[in-house]
């Protein structure tokens, strides 16, 4: 994946607030790549002049900027509705605290950018006075944010972003001035190793759409032990899994924090990805890189913009076992050097960020 940059006047530093996601705390691990995505970003922009204060549940840290933390009900991911679910608020919501708050206090900033996937931010696009961004988080799951999300990319100009081109096309009938940004990380968060010799890797949400019970059979036909990194969302998928695969060596670490998951991800000879749903992105599949990991992923979803097959790791026919199976075979030919200069090239939080500056900017021009 590589970016054309567009790049934009900056004139001054702006003053930038950051709508974090509703279904957790930034730290707690429920909010996924977001919450890693909204740590990494405010350190780049402030890297370019610009200032970012963070509007999160309560509980949220962020050791970059100013976190304006907001009590209230978590929202329910949208991934487990169904896709007919109509927009619902939780009584109480903290979402509803967050917006309410925001719009008290947008005349202090001078762009808005929203990570959650959520119809309400969206919908108050046309009411902010402040001009107002959304870098959608996920692909297409339900038909009313379908509906909402497109609407909103034609109503206003460059107010709409999303990680990839193969995340967009699932939202059938978005504009063209959708901007896509990739991601990026914090490059020294995460250690180089050069060792091919350790156990199989997965980072992430411990739920069936991540495909936990296609990483542990894995495991299983190849006898190399497997770490296991992330949040516990279903006890139930985990043990399963485990109990189909009795004789598979797995390690379940627990979530671990950004840097300390940057200390450990390079013991592994590979990260698999196994994603039963379409990823918006994969941070994991950069964070694993960055340490020199190859990745193995299903042709699926974000991932598939990000793995160069045979470069930096290997696409395989998706939900096929047997393909992740022989890709573990040939991970000795990857270069390890390869797989970190990648992440150097295009995916550093330098580059993102500048990606992010010249989608603000273009965002603003059209909002004078």
């Amino acid at each position: 994946m590589s970016f054309p940059r567009i790049k934009a006047v900056v004139l001054k530093p702006m003053r930038i607030a950051f709508a974090s996601t509703p279904v957790g705390a930034i730290g707690a691990g429920q909010g996924g790549g977001v919450e890693t995505t909204i740590q990494s970003l405010a350190n780049g922009l402030a890297s370019l002049g610009h200032s970012v204060e963070i509007y999160a549940p309560l509980g949220s840290h962020a050791s970059n900027a100013n976190v304006h933390q907001v009590q209230g009900t978590l929202q329910v991911s949208m991934q487990e509705v169904s896709r007919t679910e109509p927009i619902a608020m939780t009584k109480g919501s903290v979402l509803v605290g967050l917006w309410d708050l925001i719009q008290q206090q947008q005349d202090r900033f001078d762009v808005i950018i929203n990570f959650a996937y959520d119809w309400l931010p969206m919908q108050l696009t046309s009411l902010m006075r402040t001009p107002t961004v959304h870098l959608v988080s996920m692909a297409s799951l339900t038909d009313a944010m379908d509906k909402i999300i497109i609407s909103t990319s034609h109503q206003h100009k460059f107010a709409v972003a999303m990680h990839t081109a193969t995340q967009s096309s699932t939202f059938v009938g978005v504009s063209s001035n959708v901007r896509i940004l990739g991601n990026g990380i914090e490059l020294g968060n995460y250690v180089f190793n050069s060792n091919t010799n350790g156990p199989l890797g997965f980072i992430g949400r411990i739920s069936p759409e991540k495909g936990i019970s296609d990483v542990v059979a894995v495991a299983s036909r190849t006898g190399l032990p497997l770490q296991m990194w992330g949040l516990m969302q279903d006890d139930k998928c985990f043990s399963d899994a485990l109990a189909e695969n009795p004789l598979a060596d797995v390690h379940y670490n627990g979530f671990l924090t950004t840097s300390e998951l940057g200390q450990v991800i390079g013991e592994c000879r590979g990260l698999l990805v196994a994603s039963k749903w379409v990823e918006a992105f994969g941070n994991v599949v950069i964070e694993a890189m960055a340490c020199g990991v190859p990745v193995i992923a299903y042709r699926r979803g974000g991932p598939s913009e990000i793995i160069q097959d045979g470069l930096n790791g290997f696409l395989v026919e998706p939900d096929n076992i047997n393909s992740l199976v022989s890709a573990v075979a040939r991970l000795e030919t990857i270069s390890r050097a390869k797989c970190r200069e990648h992440i150097v090239n295009y995916h550093s939080v330098n580059a993102f960020a500048q990606r992010v500056e010249d989608w603000l900017v273009a965002r603003c021009a059209t909002s004078v």
